[in-house]
Formats: structure tokens, C-alpha cells, sequence
């Protein structure tokens, strides 16, 4: 996605006062402007679907992507900002419907994980001007970037309050924390909306994949069917166990009997 501006870039990145004196009252929410590819689409949509479905429940939380975020009375009437592709605002009211991000109707507050889908186009301004936007305006906890087409070239920074935002180190796979969810963000390779590819996914502290609804769907279902073959299993086995005992009684009484006759035929008492 990218940032267009007609303006210096310092008068970009200057901390800004988050609340104008007459908020502005003319705010647009879609530039008509498409995401850079369809996979960009999906993998935003992933982590927006994902982060709602791990935290499935809760009412404290805004996850969104490709959403207009206002913070300034000066950006406002410039219109030459355009928010990240996914981000999530924690402690904030769930409920409430939002065609955009406004800062000064949110308490002022900002993003607390950001994260950038990079392209050719938009590399340099991902991990140059807004970079430096949400880490001295934003103030955002943590900030990810990652190329959708490639698979590749995930990397992430965490906020520190003294020399701002460290690098990240990944782990043995490849994944980075995030700090402020409390989650893996790591690659997944499988098919999503008919793409096979390598998504950016959310992981959990033990490294479970966070499921999309339909996967945790799939999920119940397939564990569901697990749980009644286990059942049939159960009860076919006790089915042969009964007939297992059944067929030894049979036996036995067989076998008694036989005794009887060989008694009789020796004249002996049938004490059977």
C-alpha cells in the first residue's frame, strides 16, 4: 500500500497534536484505489480474519486493514494519508462500526501493531517514511513488514520508550514475537481462497497456528468425526468382545455336553 504525499517528508513524521481545534466534519474513507494484488487483498484479510477469530469473544480490541487513519486537523485536510494495510488497537470498544480510524474519536489513541505488505512500490516508503511516522507520531508497539508474493522478507521492531524501535530476532523458525498480542507472526504455506502460497500467520505462545473461522470450523468437524469414529471403534470392539464371550459359553456348553454323552455311554452317573 502505499503513502502519498505532496508535502516535505519532515512535515510528515513532526509529532503532530492528535486533536484538532474543530475536528474536521468532511472525512473520506476510500480513495477508490484497489490494494497493490489480489494476494495482498487475501493476506491482509487473513490476518484481520485471524486476529477476530483468536480473540473470539472479547470486546476490547479493533482489528483492521486498508482504513484511513486520521490523526491531525492538518493530514485530514490534506487527505494524503493512507492507513496500513492491518493493524489492531487494543482497549477500545469492539462493537462499534468504523469506516476509518479517527484519532481524536478514539481518546486518542494510536495502533498498537502495525503491519505492511510490501510490494516493488511500496518497500522503501514501508521501511523508510512510514516507518519513521509510526515510531515518533504513531508510537505503535510493534511494526511488521512482509513481501505476500515472495513468502519472504518478514521483519519486525518493538518499541523501546529510550532509543525507539529494536529489531526483532526471530526464532529457529523464522518467526518474530509480538510483544503486544502475546503471538508468533511466522510464515504458513497451504491454500487460501484457491492461492497456494506462504500466508503470514498468527501463531499462539506454544506455536498452534491461529485458525481462520473456517479452518477452526474444519477444525471441530474433523475432531467430531474423530470423536464418533473413536465411539464406533468402541463399540465395535465391545461388540466383539461380547461375541468373543458369547462364542466361549458356546464352546463350553458344547464341551459339556459332550462329557455328558461320553458318561452315558459309560453308564456312569451324569454329575454335569
Amino acid at each position: 500500500m502505499s503513502l502519498e504525499t505532496t508535502e516535505p517528508i519532515t512535515s510528515i513524521i513532526e509529532p503532530l497534536e492528535w486533536q484538532p481545534p474543530m475536528p474536521p466534519t468532511d472525512l473520506i474513507f476510500d480513495d477508490g484505489e484497489p490494494l497493490e494484488t489480489n494476494r495482498h487483498r487475501v493476506a491482509m484479510n487473513v490476518l484481520i480474519r485471524s486476529m477476530n477469530s483468536d480473540c473470539l469473544g472479547r470486546s476490547d480490541f479493533f482489528a483492521g486493514g486498508n482504513m484511513f487513519i486520521y490523526y491531525s486537523s492538518k493530514q485530514a485536510r490534506n487527505r494524503d494519508f493512507r492507513g496500513p494495510d492491518f493493524f489492531v488497537v487494543l482497549g477500545v470498544d469492539s462493537d462499534r462500526s468504523r469506516p476509518g480510524w479517527v484519532v481524536w474519536e478514539e481518546n486518542g489513541r494510536y495502533p498498537d501493531v502495525i503491519v505492511e505488505l510490501l510490494s516493488d512500490s511500496t518497500t522503501h516508503i514501508d521501511l523508510g517514511i512510514k516507518k519513521k511516522l509510526y515510531e515518533e507520531v504513531f508510537r505503535t508497539r510493534d511494526y511488521f513488514v512482509f513481501e505476500p508474493h515472495t513468502g519472504t522478507s518478514l521483519q519486525g521492531w518493538h518499541l523501546n520508550a529510550d532509543s525507539g524501535y529494536q529489531p526483532i530476532s526471530p526464532n529457529e523458525q523464522g518467526w518474530l514475537w509480538c510483544e503486544t498480542l502475546k503471538l508468533w507472526l511466522g510464515t504458513w504455506t497451504g491454500n487460501v481462497e484457491g492461492d497456494e502460497t506462504s500466508w503470514l500467520r498468527f501463531y499462539d505462545d506454544s506455536g498452534n497456528l491461529v485458525f481462520l473461522p473456517e479452518e477452526a470450523e474444519h477444525q471441530r468437524a474433523e475432531t467430531e468425526h474423530q470423536r464418533a469414529e473413536t465411539e464406533h471403534q468402541r463399540a465395535e470392539t465391545e461388540h466383539q468382545r461380547a461375541e468373543t464371550e458369547r462364542q466361549r459359553a458356546e464352546t463350553e456348553h458344547q464341551r459339556a455336553e459332550r462329557l455328558a454323552a461320553r458318561l452315558r455311554e459309560l453308564g456312569e452317573p451324569d454329575s454335569l
